[in-house]
C-alpha cells in the first residue's frame, strides 16, 4: 500500500469572471433574453460589453501528504483553502494539474451539507451517511455512536429545519467522523459549535489521527491547529507560501497576519482615513510586543494611541479593553487610574497608552477596543471598530504549551507547592 495519501502536482483552479451587461442581468424577462440573443448574433461572441477574465483561486499547488499525517491548512479568507478541499473532495474539478488520492475520503465542508430540512435527524443520518459513501449496514453499526456524539437524542425525530446551527454541526460532524474514512477533510465548521463541543471534536480528530488516518484541517484557530496537526501549509492568493512543521509554520503565518492586520488597521485610521470622535482625531493605534514581531503569552506589551485634539480638552482620557473572540470584555485599563494628564489645547497632538509587563492571555484571537474623550465627564467614545490581534503560543510552566480549550483564557503566573507529610 502506498505511503502517500495525497499527491498534487501543479494543481490550479480558475473561474471566469464576466463584466458588463450580462453580469448585471440576474433574472431577466423573456424580452431581455431575446434582445440579448439578437445582440450576440450581430455583435458576435467577442462582445466588448461582456469582457471576461480568469480568477485563479488556486495556482501551481504541489503537495504531498503522507498516510497518517495530520495537515493544517492555514490562510486568510479567500486564500484558496476551501477550493483546495473541494477539489480533493471531488466537488469541483481542477482547471489544471494532477492529483492522486489513495484511500477512501470523507469531507465535512459546510454545515448541514447533505441534510434535507424536512427530514428528521434520524432520517438525515442515513441520508447523509449515504451521500458520504456509507453503506446502510455501516450506518446501523455506528448509529448509536453518532447519536451519542452529537448529543441530539431528544431531538432525533424532529425535522432538522428546527435545529439550531450548533445542532446541525454536531450531527454533521458526528456522521463525518464515524464514517471511518482513510482520509478526512474538515473545513472551518467547528467555529459554529460551543467551546465544550469544539474540545470534544478536537479530541476526536486527535484520536482519528492516532489510528493512522490522514486528516486535512482548515481552521483560523491556531491553538487547534497546533494541538492536533503535525505539519502545516500556508496558502496566500491561491499559492502555497509556507510549508513545514506546524509550530514553525503557524508562527510564520501569525507574524505576517498580525503585521498585516495592524498595518491595515493603522492605514484605516491614518491621515487619510482618521477616526474622529467628538473631541479627538485618532491618528494612530498600535499594540506590539517589546520582545519580537508577534505577541506571546507573558510578553511585555505596549498599547499606544496617538490623537489630536479637535477642541480644548481639560482632562483627556483613554480607556482600552481586551475583548475575546466573541467580543466579550476580558480586561480593561483606564488612564485615570494611573495619573491625570495635562489639558490639551485645540490642535495639540499627544500619544498615550499603557505598558503591560506580562501579557497574561493564552494563544488565540483577541480584539483591542479603544475609547477616548473627556475623562472628567467620563464621556469616552469608541475610536473605530475593535482591532483584531493574535497571541501566539509559547511554552510556559517548564515547556508545557497551554491552550484555551484546556486552561481558559488567562495564564496565571504560579509555582507549585509540594509538601510531603512525614
Amino acid at each position: 500500500m502506498s505511503q502517500t495519501a495525497i499527491r498534487l502536482e501543479g494543481l490550479g483552479k480558475a473561474y471566469a469572471i464576466t463584466h458588463g451587461v450580462q453580469s448585471r442581468l440576474k433574472y431577466g424577462s423573456l424580452r431581455d433574453s431575446l434582445a440579448n440573443g439578437v445582440r450576440r448574433v450581430f455583435r458576435g461572441r467577442g462582445n466588448e460589453d461582456d469582457p471576461a477574465e480568469l480568477f485563479w483561486a488556486l495556482k501551481d499547488v504541489s503537495l504531498e501528504v503522507a498516510r497518517g499525517e495530520i495537515l493544517g491548512v492555514i490562510g486568510r479568507n479567500g486564500a484558496g483553502k476551501s477550493t483546495l478541499l473541494k477539489i480533493l473532495s471531488r466537488i469541483t474539478e481542477p482547471t489544471e494539474g494532477l492529483g492522486e488520492i489513495h484511500g477512501r475520503i470523507g469531507s465535512l465542508l459546510e454545515v448541514g451539507t447533505g441534510f434535507h430540512p424536512e427530514l428528521s435527524g434520524r432520517e438525515n443520518i442515513f441520508l447523509n451517511g449515504t451521500i458520504l459513501g456509507m453503506r446502510r449496514a455501516e450506518v446501523l453499526r455506528n448509529f448509536d455512536a453518532i447519536v451519542d456524539f452529537a448529543e441530539i437524542e431528544q431531538f432525533l425525530d424532529v425535522p432538522v429545519k428546527r435545529y439550531s446551527s450548533g445542532m446541525y454541526v454536531r450531527l454533521a460532524f458526528a456522521v463525518a467522523v464515524h464514517l471511518e474514512p482513510e482520509i478526512l477533510v474538515v473545513d472551518e465548521v467547528l467555529a459554529v459549535g460551543d467551546a465544550e463541543f469544539q474540545r470534544k471534536c478536537l479530541e476526536k480528530l486527535r484520536s482519528i489521527g492516532g489510528q493512522g488516518r490522514t486528516i486535512l484541517l482548515v481552521s483560523h484557530n491556531m491553538a487547534a491547529i497546533r494541538a492536533i496537526c503535525t505539519r502545516g501549509i500556508v496558502l496566500s492568493k491561491g499559492r502555497i507560501v509556507a510549508e513545514g512543521p506546524v509550530n514553525a509554520v503557524a508562527d510564520q503565518y501569525l507574524a505576517g497576519a498580525l503585521a498585516g492586520a495592524l498595518a491595515g488597521a493603522l492605514a484605516g485610521i491614518g491621515s487619510d482615513h482618521s477616526v474622529e470622535t467628538g473631541r479627538f482625531v485618532v491618528d494612530d493605534i498600535s499594540i506590539r510586543s517589546l520582545e519580537g514581531s508577534v505577541i506571546k503569552t507573558f510578553d511585555p506589551v505596549e498599547i499606544l494611541v496617538t490623537m489630536t485634539a479637535k477642541t480644548d480638552v481639560s482632562d483627556p482620557g483613554l480607556a482600552v479593553a481586551v475583548l475575546g473572540a466573541d467580543h466579550h470584555r476580558l480586561a480593561g485599563l483606564d488612564i485615570k487610574d494611573f495619573r491625570t494628564l495635562q489639558p490639551m489645547r485645540e490642535g495639540e497632538r499627544a500619544t498615550m497608552g499603557f505598558r503591560i509587563e506580562q501579557f497574561p492571555f493564552l494563544p488565540g484571537a483577541y480584539y483591542l477596543e479603544i475609547r477616548v474623550g473627556e475623562m472628567a465627564e467620563w464621556s469616552l467614545e469608541l475610536a473605530g471598530d475593535p482591532l483584531r490581534f493574535d497571541v501566539v503560543e509559547t511554552p510556559v510552566y517548564g515547556g508545557r504549551r497551554l491552550t484555551q480549550s484546556m486552561h481558559g483564557t488567562v495564564a496565571l503566573r504560579a509555582r507549585a507547592i509540594v509538601s510531603p507529610e512525614q
